[in-house]
């Protein structure tokens, strides 16, 4: 995969980048509470730059499809790393005006460059072949996991010489980099949006989900697979499956501090949650390294019911040990999961809205998991630790009912109209 011509240089960039996001969360919560001396007015800023990050997520990527990454990227992260250095700036001491933080955090989580659905974008178009595309998904997935991981480790170490807002600062100064750096890639620079350059003889396709006279190459760009349709009506599968899984891995989140509690080993939630990344890893890249006969959207449900069912019998456990081992095993199924969710929104979405696709996936998980939380905390009050345990399954659960509902696919019109290419649409080779 790597070894494609540019793909490495252009992965490292998109990770430089995204890293950012694995440390400016803590650090933008340390450093809040820090400067306003209120753990409310730091919680609530963090809340709101979550929010407008997750929820305005689908219209910056709708931007990008119409306008192209390299005219809107660079725009939005040098506004984003603007206002992350201001706020280092505010928060580098006490006294900065709460109500200025909090504007300043929410305007940073909406001008948040979508980097990741760009690079899932540029892989799609490297690798034509789905088990190729798999392989890439799963590694980008498994990546991501681990930056979110070492990220708050980073934080910690500013945190701990007493400088969190530098964690801040760093975080503009990664993201700004790695998407210049991405921007500049050969495979960005000759990829352009149809939509953006208006060249003559690319037919649009309505976000309704017609299909197009394009030859099916598996890259997005030809009929979905599986029997689903193509535009918005494929994306219910991997938007709910993924919604369901967010929301189940949120609440198991809570429900693992709620456990270390009652066995009087609150120290032990760092463990359990690293078995679950460390799961996470392993699952996705052994998912990855191997040749499916499934469908995707099948691999979709059964990654989905399993996690599921292995998070219900969580619910049994009563040994701190065994817990680890079970969360390990929950971690197995999470990058399988969300990986071949990428995977078919992909071969769902046209070309105007792959970008959307993958971003729409990425919302609906970010904001199952901030649900699930939410939910954790209300059950506890009124269940049984293994009773939420249980409930906190359903969502996951449920969302493999999605595989009853096959969209229907759009019929292609009496007449074919012919779609030249877009030469800007396909890397060209290595010209070094």
């Amino acid at each position: 995969m790597v070894r494609q011509p540019w793909a490495l240089r252009t992965f490292a960039a998109a990770t430089v980048g995204r890293f950012s996001y694995g440390i400016v969360f803590l650090s933008l919560m340390v450093a809040l509470s820090q400067a306003t001396g209120s753990y409310a007015w730091a919680g609530t800023a963090v809340a709101c730059f979550g929010l407008s990050s997750s929820f305005l997520a689908p219209l910056r990527a709708r931007l990008l499809d119409r306008r192209g990454p390299r005219r809107v990227l660079p725009v939005m992260a040098t506004v984003y790393a603007a206002l992350l250095a201001a706020l280092t700036v505010a928060t580098w001491g006490p006294g900065a005006p709460p109500w200025t933080l909090l504007v300043l955090t929410l305007a940073a989580g909406a001008c948040a460059p979508p980097l990741g659905p760009v690079m899932r974008v540029l892989w799609s178009d490297l690798m034509p072949d789905e088990e190729l595309r798999q392989r890439a998904f799963s590694l980008d997935t498994v990546v991501e996991e681990l930056l979110y991981v070492f990220g708050p480790l980073v934080a910690g170490l500013f945190i701990a010489f007493g400088h969190p807002a530098l964690g801040v600062g760093v975080s503009a100064v990664l993201v700004l980099t790695g998407t210049l750096a991405l921007v500049a890639s050969p495979l960005l620079r000759r990829r352009a949006s149809p939509a953006a350059t208006g060249e003559p003889g690319t037919e649009p396709v309505s976000d309704g989900g017609a299909a197009d006279d394009r030859p099916e190459t598996g890259s997005g760009q030809g009929p979905a697979t599986d029997g689903g349709a193509r535009g918005w009506a494929g994306l219910l599968a991997p938007v709910v499956v993924t919604g369901g899984v967010g929301m189940a891995l949120g609440a198991l989140e809570l429900l693992v501090v709620a456990f270390t509690e009652a066995h009087d080993r609150v120290a032990a939630v760092a463990w359990i949650q690293a078995a679950l990344s460390v799961g996470s890893a392993i699952g996705g890249m052994a998912y990855g390294a191997r040749k499916w006969r499934l469908p995707s959207r099948q691999r979709l449900f059964l990654s989905a019911f399993v996690l599921s069912v292995v998070l219900a019998a969580a619910g049994a456990v009563s040994d701190l040990y065994v817990l680890v081992v079970v969360v390990g095993c929950i971690g197995l199924f999470v990058a399988p999961a969300l990986s071949t969710a990428y995977l078919v929104a992909d071969e769902c979405a046209t070309e105007e809205t792959r970008i959307q696709a993958g971003t729409w996936v990425n919302s609906a998980f970010n904001a199952g998991s901030s649900g699930g939380t939410t939910t954790a905390g209300l059950l506890l009050g009124q269940l049984s630790l293994p009773a939420c345990f249980v409930v906190a399954a359903v969502p996951a659960l449920a969302s493999t009912a999605t595989a009853l509902v096959r969209p229907r696919q759009a019929a292609r019109p009496a007449t074919a109209t012919k779609t030249a290419p877009a030469a800007a649409d396909t890397p060209a080779p290595d010209a070094r």
